[in-house]
């Protein structure tokens, strides 16, 4: 990590050590090989899960524009949305700030076969409210004191398996990719009002951080660091990771037999619905 705070007028030699550029990007066709095993892998971890009653909770934190939704997206596009649930909430109401800071993260926990992804998570206090000022320097300081004791006593203690990610960007990347979201009309959504102001308010993130890690990162409940300059790679290095963090075995599963259509009762069901309102095929 001591390498992110280096000289910032080191130019493009300190952004290529911290970003790995010399490595080869992955060709698409080896990428998705890839991804299709560790998505099958993923599924037998959910029967797994299913059968077991296991209860998991995996939280994904990170500079913004580091690449968390698309990480996401390849951990859960392939499995089921009742057995791995995402949890992105929006940001608190006014009732919900004036709960215990924990208690609306509690009533989306997993039950026994679940799976919870957050998308960001109360590590929200320890960033983004910290850094903008939505919360007071006293919150901060009470959260990270807090934070260890209730991953232990609330999350591990009680059975839940924790797996937090941290996915790092560089500098020179996330510029390259908050432009590419200026510009194109169809990525333009992924500009938050927290955004622009992430860009420049970059070592106030990386002090925060570097706090975050410093008061948080246990031996019960560690943060994985991910270089994600390279998203597909970055992709699959969390997946992978994931499914090694837990002892699953795939359970044996019966022949599935499709059954024949049941013609009792038959009739000409096409007709019916021939003069319906069809859309008009352009395509």
């Amino acid at each position: 990590m001591a390498q992110q705070m280096a000289n910032p007028d080191s130019g493009d030699i300190a952004e290529a050590e911290v970003a790995g550029e010399g490595t080869p990007k992955l060709k698409r066709k080896e990428y998705e090989m890839e991804l299709r095993k560790l998505q099958t892998e993923l599924c037998s971890l959910q029967d797994w899960v299913k059968s077991t009653g296991e209860r998991i909770i995996v939280i994904f934190e990170g500079r913004d524009a580091a690449g968390k939704g698309g990480t996401i997206r390849a951990m859960t596009e392939r499995v089921s949305p009742r057995n791995f649930r995402l949890v992105a909430l929006p940001a608190p109401s006014d009732r919900e700030k004036s709960q215990i800071y924990m208690q609306r993260y509690l009533a989306h926990f997993p039950a026994a076969g679940e799976i919870v992804i957050f998308d960001r998570s109360w590590y929200n206090r320890a960033g983004v409210e910290h850094v903008m000022g939505f919360c007071t320097k006293e919150q901060h300081k009470r959260f990270l004191e807090m934070c260890p004791a209730f991953e232990k006593n609330i999350i591990v203690d009680n059975g839940i398996r924790l797996a937090k990610y941290w996915l790092e960007v560089s500098n020179k990347e996330q510029k390259r990719r908050f432009e590419a979201r200026i510009d194109d009309r169809m990525r333009q959504w992924k500009l938050s009002a927290m955004d622009l102001p992430s860009r420049e308010r970059w070592y106030d993130y990386s002090r925060a951080r570097d706090k975050m890690l410093e008061a948080t990162d246990t031996d019960f409940a560690p943060w994985h660091l991910v270089r994600s300059d390279d998203k597909k790679r970055a992709r699959l290095n969390v997946l992978s990771h994931f499914l090694s963090l837990i002892p699953y075995e795939a359970p044996k599963r019966d022949k599935i037999k499709l059954p024949n259509r049941d013609k009792r009762g038959a009739y000409d069901d096409e007709a019916t619905i021939k003069d319906r309102r069809w859309i008009e095929e352009k395509f």
